[in-house]
């Protein structure tokens, strides 16, 4: 049997597939099994990506040969089966958002802890070596004390209300779906800034426009403080495409990450670029060797005995899902989930 960590698919969407081919790069871990929620979809996957193919998710969770799962249902079933996963033994990791509100959350968390299974939530840039030599210069100094983070994640999408993206009963909106990079951004640094791992705002003012028929945010912006005087400045949308890009602003100078989100394998190298007073801009740029996938799969492996990674920690993802929770109330957007806690 192999030595790899035997990877289980629960569902089988687009970013599946992103994972799925960042697998066959891996150096820890390979695709052993399939689930969906029918045969059929299965059967269509596996052609693509071979592995053994489960017609439930139940039947992936039973099988003895999966070591870990990789959750990438809509949003509203993260929290169910993750932690159906973890009482499976399973280890996890979870697409972001790891599930819709705060309190699912601590419950997810509850659950891998008490079963002794790993757990991540699935932000891949945080796996990737720009995020951390972009943690090393603001811990260094490069630009000062930051003043300022700005984050943007917003894309045009086709208006469908039967997408997931628009439609607010399979969790849709900006703010779960890729306003949750930006916050996790801004908080990064605005722990960086005083040698720790996160951290988490004081205050959050948000505004945003929910749309009429869709009931979700489609474009929201937020004002975050943090105790350490760092403000942040985040933009999410789903109808207008703008810059995907970071810029954080220092007393003595500013770094600017031009693809902060989605570092392209094929774009040869990654870059950030440091503006620091009075001296040229310098380009860092490194070689960008292994996809983004590749690396967050290989990220599970390296800490798998410690139950948790350093990239996301489940504090971590607590705090997040804790700011976008304030953010959504900020704009009056509730989910079925939140009803529980009204």
């Amino acid at each position: 049997m192999s030595k790899k960590l035997q990877w289980g698919l629960l569902g089988t969407g687009a970013i599946a597939r992103k994972f799925a081919f960042g697998l066959s790069d891996s150096l820890t871990g390979e695709l052993a099994a399939i689930g969906s929620r029918s045969q059929e979809t299965a059967r269509k996957f596996a052609a693509e990506f071979p592995a053994r193919v489960h017609g439930s998710y139940e039947e992936l969770l039973a099988d003895p040969n999966v070591t870990a799962v990789y959750i990438s249902t809509p949003h509203p079933w993260h929290a169910e089966w993750s932690i159906k996963a973890a009482e499976a033994g399973k280890h996890v990791l979870c697409e972001k958002p790891l599930t819709m509100n705060h309190a699912q959350a601590i419950a997810v968390v509850d659950s891998a802890r008490a079963h002794g299974v790993f757990l991540m939530e699935a932000f891949m840039y945080r796996c990737h070596p720009q995020t951390a030599r972009v943690v090393e210069l603001i811990r260094a100094g490069a630009i000062g004390r930051v003043r300022l983070v700005e984050a943007t994640f917003s894309f045009r999408a086709p208006y469908n209300l039967t997408n997931r993206l628009f439609n607010k009963a399979l969790g849709g909106g900006a703010i779960l779906d890729v306003g949750c990079y930006c916050v996790s951004m801004a908080r990064l640094i605005a722990g960086a800034v005083d040698g720790l791992s996160f951290a988490d705002p004081l205050e959050v003012k948000g505004v945003g426009v929910i749309g009429p028929e869709s009931g979700v945010d489609e474009a929201a912006t937020a004002s975050l403080k943090f105790a350490n005087g760092v403000l942040a400045h985040l933009t999410t949308g789903l109808r207008t495409k703008l810059e995907g890009r970071v810029r954080i602003w220092g007393e003595q100078g500013n770094i600017d990450i031009p693809s902060p989100w989605t570092v392209r394998l094929d774009a040869g190298n990654w870059k950030i670029v440091l503006h620091q007073d009075g001296q040229q801009p310098q380009e860092i740029l490194a070689l960008n060797d292994r996809g983004l996938y590749t690396r967050e799969a290989d990220t599970v492996a390296q800490f798998l005995a410690a139950k948790e990674a350093p990239a996301m920690t489940w504090a971590d993802s607590l705090g997040n899902m804790q700011t976008m929770d304030r953010w959504r109330n900020e704009i009056g957007l509730k989910y079925e989930a939140d009803k529980s806690r009204m």
